[in-house]
């Protein structure tokens, strides 16, 4: 959203009312080992070295007020009354969906003509807000300004009364124009960018015959004067200078990178916006319905997942492994996946040792525990080992991958059933009915503890609060009061949705695996129907569809969409990568092969160097923009160091 930016004296945003009127309501082969290593090492190197690009705050003798200290994400405004009484000065966010006003304060009476009393304000910069001013101690509504207030910037707001009648005149004035916050995130990615471009230049120059052999040349030469220097004897043979760079061979059990990739595209957005994504707004989830960055790649992880569950098990089936095998694995790594996300990295750490009053038992890998249980279930009901069989000449073959498993779909469709009547049937004391909002200040207050709806309600019933995630992102802008966790149980039937939907996408690719573009067109045709269903359900808005798209609930409109995004994303990357050999995926490839050990050991070692530091201003995007990027950088340098020993943690 553009900020309005207006200069003193001479630009400003007005708004006057000529009587006083009730209150109104509104919200990617392989790539060379060595060059990527020395590409992210670069990185590495360069993120330490760029200098924080901070603003400091000057001092301004506008009206003589002491300016007050500003942190991330706010700015000063100055409030001057030239008014006979006090007003109320309150505000809403436009991010925020049918929700009360927030007061800031009171302002005193002016002291005369040309003499208003001022009182300065902290205000937030992540969205646009509205202002409202109130006449006290009856409250009526004298003027609204809707404005988009700038990072650190200073601000008046003018009350006045129109010379010709008793209305009152709003304008807001810009004394000190804000900084720009967003340019660590220019910088940083135009670094990202040359390197990227620097590696694929030297990719096109090392493919040349001429640099190939001068290089071999300075090899063979360097080696047979070390041992005529070192008077060692007879030559030894020495592995050409390709073996640690050149791709090894293509098998016929060929993997595809495509999958790998996604996974760590997934994979990495989810350790950057985890590590606090320079404490940008958009890195940070959604508070309540809508989508930011750190919304979407939780589901696609999910995605993927289910993706190789199909692979996996149909490569198992083929190799002579029975079904009953296959689930007993199955369910020992959904258990070993759960009890890592318990016990290894809960967040109730924060606390100090955990204890079992205070053990929150939902969270990221319980959630994927249960999704690939289910998922791998299914499949393990309806998998063929054996698919070329098949045919591909009957009248039903366009859905071949769809109608041969018809028994798991109905499972799902059962579920969906399930979901669809727990939260819009359920009766929730003290809430109405298939209540989807967050509570709060939100619906006007009328609900406050009625965040969730069904889903916190079943939540806080199976587990009891003091088992769920305290600081619900619903927090931040609704103000909400009582625990709400966003991986909770009935969300988890979704979940299972999203997972077998990536199964779906397993099974295309099986059943389709000689034709790529088969492949691509039916990624196509699913991500083209899952946006129809997306925007019937929404209706096309954040608020005022059927069911909207909510991470918090994840809710069904939440699924459909992202897994759409995901179809698409999947079709991209398959065909940038493993069609035409465009891109190898690197470096998004590396932790998408040891996934499970970079998630696990970015949440343990959070707090560790060179993860953290203590920051020299804590105030700053650009320092935080800096530390998260080299945490995770250094975890992208750790899955390639550990795929190049070829060391994979596997569960």
């Amino acid at each position: 959203m553009a900020k309005r930016k207006l200069k003193k004296n001479n630009t400003y945003h007005s708004s006057s009312v000529a009587s006083v009127k009730p209150k109104s309501q509104k919200e990617m082969a392989q790539t060379e080992k060595s060059a990527t290593f020395a590409l992210a090492a670069v990185a590495l190197v360069v993120a330490v070295c760029v200098a924080p690009l901070a603003a400091e705050i000057s001092s301004s003798d506008i009206h003589h007020h002491k300016h007050l200290s500003l942190k991330m994400d706010e700015a000063q405004l100055t409030v001057n009354n030239e008014l006979s009484y006090e007003v109320q000065v309150s505000w809403m966010s436009q991010r925020c969906y049918q929700c009360l006003y927030q007061q800031l304060g009171v302002v005193p009476a002016g002291l005369g003509p040309g003499q208003p009393s001022s009182v300065n304000f902290v205000v937030s910069t992540q969205h646009e807000i509205t202002v409202q001013i109130n006449s006290t101690p009856i409250e009526l509504e004298l003027c609204k300004i809707p404005f988009h207030f700038g990072e650190h910037g200073n601000y008046s707001l003018w009350v006045k009364t129109l010379n010709a009648s008793f209305g009152v005149n709003c304008s807001v004035v810009t004394d000190k124009d804000p900084v720009n916050s967003y340019i660590p995130i220019l910088v940083a990615f135009l670094i990202y960018a040359l390197l990227a471009l620097v590696f694929a230049i030297g990719k096109k120059v090392w493919g040349l015959d001429a640099v190939r052999g001068l290089v071999l040349r300075l090899g063979s030469s360097m080696e047979t004067e070390r041992l005529i220097n070192s008077e060692l004897g007879p030559t030894r043979v020495v592995p050409p200078v390709t073996d640690n760079i050149l791709p090894p061979p293509l098998t016929s059990s060929k993997r595809l990178r495509s999958l790998d990739t996604f996974r760590g595209i997934s994979l990495v957005i989810m350790v950057f916006v985890n590590y606090g994504g320079g404490r940008y707004w958009f890195f940070r989830h959604e508070s309540w319905n809508g989508l930011t960055v750190a919304d979407l790649v939780f589901p696609w992880f999910v995605f993927i997942m289910g993706t190789s569950i199909a692979l996996s098990i149909n490569a198992l089936l083929r190799a002579g492994a029975t079904r009953c095998s296959l689930l007993r694995k199955a369910v020992w790594r959904s258990l070993q996946l759960f009890i890592i996300g318990v016990l290894v990295i809960n967040p109730n750490y924060c606390q100090g040792a955990l204890a079992w009053e205070n053990l929150r038992i939902p969270g990221v890998l319980q959630r994927l525990a249960w999704s690939y249980l289910v998922v791998a279930c299914l499949d393990l009901l309806v998998a063929r080992g054996q698919l070329d069989v098949i045919t591909v000449d009957a009248w039903w073959s366009p859905a071949i991958d769809f109608l041969l498993y018809w028994p798991a779909w109905l499972c799902v469709i059962l579920l969906e059933v399930l979901w669809l009547f727990l939260t819009f049937l359920l009766p929730v004391p003290d809430c109405p009915t298939g209540y989807l909002g967050p509570g709060g200040i939100g619906d006007m207050g009328l609900y406050v503890n009625c965040t969730g709806g069904a889903a916190g309600f079943i939540d806080r019933l199976l587990l009891g609060e003091k088992h769920m995630y305290q600081n619900p992102s619903s927090r931040v802008i609704y103000a909400t009061r009582i625990p709400y966790d966003p991986e909770g149980v009935l969300g988890s039937i979704n979940s299972i949705l999203m997972a077998f939907l990536g199964l779906q996408a397993g099974k295309i690719i099986l059943h389709y695996r000689e034709r790529p573009k088969s492949i691509m067109s039916r990624f196509l045709i699913w991500g083209l129907s899952l946006g129809v269903i997306s925007a019937f359900l929404t209706k096309c808005s954040t608020d005022r569809g059927f069911i909207p798209v909510n991470k918090n609930l994840w809710s069904l409109s939440y699924v459909t969409t992202l897994a759409c995004f995901a179809f698409v994303l999947l079709m991209l990357v398959y065909y940038i990568v493993d069609v035409n050999k465009w891109w190898s995926g690197a470096p998004f490839y590396y932790p998408g092969m040891n996934s499970i050990l970079v998630y696990v050991g970015h949440e343990v070692f959070e707090d560790y160097f060179p993860f953290r530091w203590r920051m020299s201003n804590s105030q700053s995007h650009a320092e935080h923009l800096i530390q998260n990027l080299v945490a995770t950088s250094c975890w992208v340098i750790i899955s390639y160091l550990l795929y190049k020993k070829k060391i994979f943690w596997k569960i």
